[in-house]
């Protein structure tokens, strides 16, 4: 796949996800939560250049730091977000001022990452961006399920796994 697709599908995802991510969501027990980061971890890992080969080592540490800045921005992100649930037992989830708070903390240790990066000479590409946004995601769905099932357990049957569905504005 090309660097442009690469760059559209990373610019596409996010677009996706702080959109949904101001706006209410409707938490499903879909047990099928984890496809999209999969998807992008999938693509991430096919692509050749997600380890610099004229730098391995520094490449591989700086994809580490990434990778771990990506599994805290997801936690950040699941722990300050609103759930509810709502009259009609539904359970909702909402970011929150916080949230933000966090998305930004995260994009500013990311770029900070990448000038570390260009300062050792590590190239970095699409495919390590798409791995540390697999993670973020998969934390960020995987805690918000734990936190849809203890709500669900607490107030009659258990949510299993917890998709996050996004609902119109007349229905919120």
């Amino acid at each position: 796949m090309s660097g442009l697709v690469n760059a559209l599908v990373i610019i596409a995802v996010i677009v996706l996800v702080v959109v949904r991510q101001c706006s209410a969501q409707r938490i499903s027990g879909d047990r099928r939560w984890w496809v999209l980061p999969g998807v992008l971890l999938f693509m991430a890992l096919r692509e050749p250049g997600l380890v610099d080969p004229h730098h391995r080592i520094a490449s591989a540490i700086v994809l580490g730091a990434e990778l771990v800045v990506g599994l805290l921005t997801g936690a950040g992100w699941a722990w300050t977000s609103r759930v509810w649930r709502a009259e009609d037992g539904s359970l909702w989830s909402r970011g929150t001022r916080a949230t933000a708070l966090v998305w930004v903390g995260g994009l500013g240790l990311r770029v900070a990452l990448y000038g570390v990066a260009v300062v050792l000479g590590v190239h970095q590409g699409g495919p390590a961006l798409m791995a540390a946004l697999a993670a973020t995601l998969l934390i960020r769905q995987g805690l918000l399920a734990l936190r849809a099932a203890a709500i669900s357990g607490s107030h009659g049957g258990p949510v299993v796994g917890a998709a996050v569905r996004q609902e119109g504005k007349d229905r919120v």
